[in-house]
């Protein structure tokens, strides 16, 4: 039997698709937010091991997470990988960059004959941890502010700034989301350290600098998201497809879509209880609250960006070269073919809950560090 599925379903369906693994992307980032500690929280040789292990034992869920984050994008909206990845290019090397050096701290810091030393590797963690979700945040962030690019009749794409994307961050609003993505992945790195690493004086040291941290988050989000439903929106005539500033047009968006602006609330209640469950008490699953709650706010964010007839990607330079998920989406053969490709995402959801279990059914402590333990140690 014939299934008739229209191509604006399928536009919408991998718009919802690419926004869940954007929010699990920034979840997982708290491997990258774990090892920005490792000179500040970590008072000895082995501290520093212990957190170096705990985020060693996840960074490869969060680097395939951002390579199928990638391709997602890649498949279903063509026009604005080849725009973006194409014409931002220094900022987004520069994200590549420091997973690339991530990827190399990891295999080479312990390894037997390393002339380099295991300051140069713990530095190149440190780097990743900063300037990653940094860099990712102020991305998004574009999402709203819009891009410097124009694109022809014939879709080429063309990037109208000679800074090719590094122009981002010097908008207040994007910096107020990497600042946000940056803290929110330290909170979460040090929910982890507290969920995985059995050490007493780890876990007063990493709630006590939870503090601060979870300020300089509140702040950084507080200001993103006021200044996002107070500010303009770029809207999408849905009849003749042309881009008009509205105002107020997140918060109509919000409204005009229950659902997205409950799970957008839940969401931050759930982060702010983890962090709650952080500061206040002993407890050590704060990362569960604050990794649902990250989950879901990222989401509803990526949701307003795209639905309800708005440019999820707005040029700046030339409102008629915004991208929409109508005009910038692959054809209605790729998406439907892709769709039954996407069913096997629940299969993969649940292995990864299974190695994820398997690898932290033992606690990490001072005994498995010190003496080499078992399995290979970062």
């Amino acid at each position: 039997m014939y299934l008739a599925i229209s191509h604006a379903f399928l536009q919408e369906y991998w718009w919802f698709i690419v926004s869940l693994l954007g929010s699990l992307l920034v979840f997982l980032m708290f491997v990258q937010g774990g090892q920005s500690f490792i000179f500040t929280l970590a008072g000895d040789e082995s501290e520093k091991t212990m957190i170096i292990n705990a985020m060693g034992r996840k960074w490869e869920f969060t680097f395939t997470t951002l390579v199928t984050f990638g391709g997602a994008l890649f498949a279903s909206f063509p026009l604005f990988y080849a725009t973006s990845f194409g014409g931002a290019y220094w900022v987004w090397m520069a994200i590549l960059f420091s997973f690339v050096i991530q990827a190399v701290a990891y295999e080479y810091r312990s390894r037997p004959g390393n002339v380099l030393g295991k300051r140069t590797f713990e530095i190149f963690l440190f780097l990743n941890g900063a300037l990653s979700p940094l860099l990712i945040g102020i991305v998004v962030g574009t999402f709203f502010t819009g891009a410097n690019f124009s694109i022809n009749d014939m879709n080429f794409g063309k990037w109208e700034s000679p800074w090719y994307g590094l122009e981002a961050v010097l908008n207040l609003r994007n910096l107020s989301l990497g600042i946000t993505v940056l803290f929110l992945s330290r909170l979460l790195g040090l929910m982890y350290i507290v969920n995985t690493i059995d050490d007493v004086e780890l876990d007063a040291k990493a709630r006590k600098r939870s503090v601060i941290n979870s300020v300089n988050f509140l702040a950084g989000f507080l200001f993103f998201v006021i200044s996002l439903l107070v500010s303009e929106g770029f809207a999408v005539n849905p009849d003749t497809g042309e881009v008009f500033m509205e105002k107020f047009k997140y918060l109509h968006n919000f409204l005009a879509t229950p659902l997205v602006l409950i799970i957008f609330l839940i969401g931050t209640l759930l982060v702010l209880y983890g962090l709650y469950r952080m500061i206040f008490t002993g407890k050590k699953d704060p990362i569960w609250f604050g990794g649902a709650g990250t989950v879901m706010v990222v989401l509803a964010l990526f949701l307003v960006a795209g639905y309800n007839n708005t440019s999820f990607y707005p040029s700046v330079f030339d409102l008629g070269s915004s991208l929409t998920i109508r005009n910038a989406s692959s054809s209605l053969y790729t998406l439907k073919t892709m769709m039954w490709v996407s069913f096997i995402i629940p299969v993969v959801l649940v292995y990864i809950w299974y190695a994820w279990r398997a690898i932290n059914r033992k606690p990490i402590d001072r005994t498995e560090i010190e003496e080499q333990g078992e399995g290979h140690i970062y």
